[in-house]
C-alpha cells in the first residue's frame, strides 16, 4: 500500500452519544467509501435532501460549534471533533450517518473518535491523494483577534493562542505540526466553558446536553472536573483540535502556517472564504512521486500521517 494513497475506514464503526447543545440522543455510523467522494454526512432520520457535505461555504452557523447545511436547510452540527480526527488520521473518505442534526460530544475531545478509528484500521487505495497548497498569504485582523495562513513546505502548523481574563485560563500558547507531531495532546483536549457562562448558553439554546462528563468547567480559579487537567495546555490545545476540523472543511489536506489569536470557529471560516475567493492564493495538488513539491521529495519519511 502507498503512503501517498487515499483511505477510508476498513469496516463500519457504530457509536451514539448525546448531542451537547441540543441535549438529543444520537446515533452515528461511519461507513468506508470510494476514492474521490470525500467526506459525507448523511441524516438517515430524513428521507430526502438528507446529504450534507462539509465544507467551509456550507457552514451556517459558526456560534460555539460549526454547523453546515444543504441547499434544502438540512444541517448537521457540532462536526469539528470528527474532521479533527479523520483530519489527524489522514482519513480521506467516508460516509458518516447520523439519526439527529447533532454529533455526538461524547467526552468533548476527539479521544474516543480517534481510539475507535484506529482500532477499527484504515483501507488504502491506489488513487493518489490532494493536497491544497498555500501560494500567498492571507489575513484577518479585528481588534484583538486575528488569524492567517501562509505558504509552508511540507506540513499544516497551527500556531493558536489564547487570552482569557479568568486566572485559571490566563495566557497560553501552542504551536503543532499536524503531519509531524504526536497529537494525542491535542486529540484528547475537551472543550471548556466559564462557569458564569453557563446560564447564557442555556438563554440562547446552547449547551443542553453539557456537563462535567464532557466539558470541562471554570469557576473562578477552579476546575470542577474532579480529574482536572489531562494536559497543562488543554485549553489552547482544544482550540486547535477545533481548528484542525475546521480547516478540514476544505476538502483536501492543507499545506501552509496558520497562526491564530483569539479564535475560534467563525474567525476560521471567515479565514477561508476569504482565502478561497482568489485562485492565486493556493493551488491543488495530486500528490504522485513526479509531482511532489520539491521539499517532500526530500522528506517522503514525513508523509506518513499525510497520506
Amino acid at each position: 500500500m502507498s503512503l501517498l494513497s487515499q483511505s477510508t475506514v476498513s469496516n463500519k464503526i457504530s457509536l451514539s452519544g448525546v448531542g451537547i447543545h441540543t441535549g438529543k440522543r444520537v446515533n452515528l455510523n461511519i461507513l468506508p467509501s470510494s476514492p474521490n467522494s470525500g467526506i459525507i454526512f448523511k441524516r438517515v432520520d430524513l428521507k430526502n435532501n438528507n446529504i450534507v457535505i462539509p465544507n467551509f461555504e456550507n457552514v451556517s452557523e459558526a456560534t460555539l460549534c460549526t454547523t453546515i447545511s444543504n441547499q434544502y436547510g438540512v444541517k448537521v452540527s457540532t462536526i469539528e471533533h470528527l474532521m479533527a480526527a479523520f483530519l489527524g488520521l489522514g482519513i480521506d473518505n467516508a460516509v458518516v450517518e447520523l439519526d439527529s442534526q447533532e454529533v455526538p460530544i461524547l467526552d468533548g475531545s476527539a479521544k474516543n473518535f480517534v481510539k475507535i478509528l484506529k482500532e477499527t484500521g484504515l483501507k488504502n487505495s491506489d488513487v493518489p491523494i490532494k493536497l491544497i497548497k498555500i501560494n500567498n498569504s492571507v489575513e484577518i485582523e479585528e481588534g484583538k483577534k486575528f488569524i492567517s495562513i501562509d505558504k509552508s513546505n511540507t506540513t499544516l502548523e497551527i500556531e493558536f493562542e489564547i487570552n482569557y481574563e479568568n486566572q485559571l485560563i490566563n495566557n497560553q500558547k501552542n504551536k503543532i505540526n499536524v503531519f509531524e507531531d504526536k497529537l494525542e495532546d491535542v486529540f484528547n483536549s475537551r472543550t471548556f466553558c466559564l462557569y458564569e457562562d453557563i446560564e447564557k448558553l442555556k438563554k440562547i439554546g446552547l449547551g443542553k446536553g453539557g456537563s462535567l462528563n464532557n466539558a470541562i468547567v471554570v469557576k473562578d480559579n477552579k476546575i470542577l472536573n474532579e480529574e482536572g487537567l489531562r494536559n497543562k495546555n488543554e485549553f489552547v490545545n482544544h482550540k486547535i483540535l477545533d481548528c484542525m476540523g475546521d480547516l478540514y472543511l476544505v476538502g483536501y489536506r492543507l499545506i501552509g502556517s496558520l497562526k491564530c489569536r483569539q479564535g475560534g470557529h467563525s474567525l476560521t471560516n471567515r479565514l477561508l472564504r476569504k482565502l478561497f475567493s482568489d485562485h492565486r492564493n493556493y493551488s491543488l495538488l495530486e500528490i504522485k512521486g513526479k509531482n511532489l513539491p520539491h521539499s517532500l521529495i526530500n522528506n517522503r519519511q514525513n508523509l506518513k500521517s499525510i497520506a
